[in-house]
């Protein structure tokens, strides 16, 4: 069975800690979303602070909404948006 998930958006990193691979996304519309570092599409596990980036929502291991499939904004299309 497939994860939940819900639609992304736009968000900027504004923490990352990169000993434990955890960070935190503070969206557009003011929400926050937690994320693993292997969260980050390119496979680098690591973004900096600041960084503006498009992502995907599912649900978490605790029950919470995280942050998923995260690239730098202009890596490619949003995932809402047509290709």
């Amino acid at each position: 069975m497939a994860e939940p998930r819900l639609e992304g958006g736009e968000a900027t990193v504004v923490e990352f800690d990169y000993h434990r691979g955890l960070g935190t996304l503070l969206v557009d519309d003011g929400r926050r979303l937690g994320f693993h570092c292997t969260a980050i599409v390119d496979a680098s596990r690591r973004v900096e602070p600041g960084t503006r980036v498009v992502f995907e929502v599912m649900a978490g291991r605790l029950g919470r909404w995280e942050a998923t499939a995260i690239r730098p904004w202009g890596g490619g299309p949003a995932p809402s948006s047509p290709e």
